[in-house]
């Protein structure tokens, strides 16, 4: 019995679980879920199979007598090495497109130092990407998307205020080639890519001949090992335009009863706050749903409520809960209308309230719609799990760790850290089930 597949397509992410025989996980992918959900979902197995190469690799490199005293180390410069690899054939691919619609657009007749420019551009993007990826940077992007358009329009200011070049011509172009490469799944397969890398770590590590040579022989160990997926089942908001048949679909609700089951055996309660809506699911011993409330009709209380919120205040999404973890004087929000949240943060900012203040009381708010579907769901029994994206943010986990001791006692509540990963989980595990006979 080979690998099962499990894919998750929410509204904002788009999620991959590659499960053993032994259903184990082995490999994980994420990526940012666009239009075309044929694409997300290639690019996120994609993602999930170099994941279980690099797995490999690592267990590899773990046994092997000649590289395990430098493992952790020698890995880390292999992977972020890998990626760096992975961007720079991207951003090639998108200098090539911005060249091409400059052309496309018969702009170069009208703009003749436009090539030259965007080759600057471009180069430039080239060192930043050549300095970011030499360290692990966990404050940045996993996304492509997010880290080469904040560089390129940082950089485009600088050329139009160089050039005689307006900005809106060098945005436009990019706005069009971004669309075109991020529908693109990458042509650039794990093993190119992995002795591009293997080549660049061995100048850069401190490596005898010994090590070189055992370290190019467990890199072609791991990349040389198939991934035959046996079955898939996909889930998420956007599961019915999954490239699936409608026997390898399956409801999030079930999948994400099942997922936290896998990561907590004795899960019997579990809320799912997503980027598009919320879910309190009961379940039994065995991970099956026994009831469920959901949230669906907006995205108020969910992540992309928090979204808005990040773009009113110019900050990351990450940048919200630590920002909340700082007031001194929350402010009591009733309101999470995501249509109204510009203008209410705007008027509560004008009425002096520190955004530290505003953020803890929105994400108290947030947390009380929750508390509101847990309970018309049957309430909070131990163990209680936490998932979704919105479990990685410091202040909601908070605000529910005090609404739940306030309503129900002090309990402990699970928090994976692959909790983003839960409905893919829940997926593959169905996937295994559906292949051995089990509906």
């Amino acid at each position: 019995m080979g690998y099962t597949l499990g894919i998750d397509l929410g509204s904002t992410t788009t999620k991959a679980i590659l499960l053993d025989a032994n259903d184990r996980i082995v490999g994980r992918g994420l990526t940012n879920t666009r239009s075309n959900y044929e694409v997300a979902t290639a690019v996120a197995e994609s993602e999930a199979k170099i994941n279980a190469h690099f797995t490999f690799l690592k267990e590899a490199v773990d046994s092997s007598p000649k590289l395990s005293s430098q493992a952790a180390p020698l890995l880390n410069n292999l992977e972020n090495r890998f990626h760096l690899v992975q961007h720079l054939h991207r951003v090639n691919r998108l200098r090539r497109q911005c060249l091409f619609e400059a052309a496309a657009d018969r702009l170069l007749p009208h703009q003749p130092r436009l090539t030259t420019v965007l080759n600057a551009l471009f180069d430039q993007i080239h060192e930043r990407a050549e300095r970011s990826f030499s360290t692990a940077d966990v404050d940045r992007s996993r996304f492509f998307r997010d880290i080469v358009g904040s560089e390129y329009m940082a950089l485009a200011e600088e050329q139009s205020r160089e050039s005689s070049i307006a900005l809106d011509l060098l945005m436009g172009l990019y706005d069009k080639s971004i669309l075109v490469e991020e529908n693109q799944v990458l042509d650039l397969s794990f093993v190119e890519a992995i002795q591009q890398a293997v080549e660049a770590a061995g100048e850069s590590e401190t490596l005898t001949r010994v090590q070189q040579k055992a370290l190019r022989e467990v890199v072609e160990e791991a990349a040389s090992q198939t991934l035959e997926v046996d079955n898939m089942v996909g889930t998420g908001y956007g599961r019915q335009r999954l490239p699936f048949r409608k026997d390898q679909i399956r409801s999030e609700i079930l999948c994400h009863g099942l997922g936290a089951h896998y990561f907590f055996p004795g899960t019997r309660t579990v809320l799912d706050i997503g980027g598009q809506d919320t879910k309190a699911i009961q379940v039994d011993s065995q991970g099956i749903v026994t009831s469920f409330q959901m949230n669906d009709r907006c995205a108020a209380g969910c992540g992309r409520y928090l979204g808005y919120i990040a773009d009113e205040l110019n900050l990351g999404l990450h940048q919200l809960g630590p920002l909340a973890l700082q007031a001194k004087r929350p402010v009591r929000i009733t309101s999470t209308c995501t249509v109204f949240a510009g203008a209410e943060l705007r008027e509560r900012l004008s009425m002096g309230d520190a955004r530290e203040d505003i953020l803890d009381g929105l994400h108290r708010a947030i947390i009380l719609r929750a508390m509101s579907l847990l309970a018309r769901s049957g309430g909070i029994t131990d163990e209680f799990t936490f998932t979704g994206g919105v479990a990685k943010n410091p202040a909601a986990v908070r605000a529910l760790t005090r609404l739940v001791e306030e309503n129900y006692g002090t309990m402990k509540i699970n928090i994976h850290p692959d909790s983003i990963f839960t409905g893919a989980v829940g997926a593959a595990l169905y996937a295994r089930h559906t292949q051995g006979g089990i509906a």
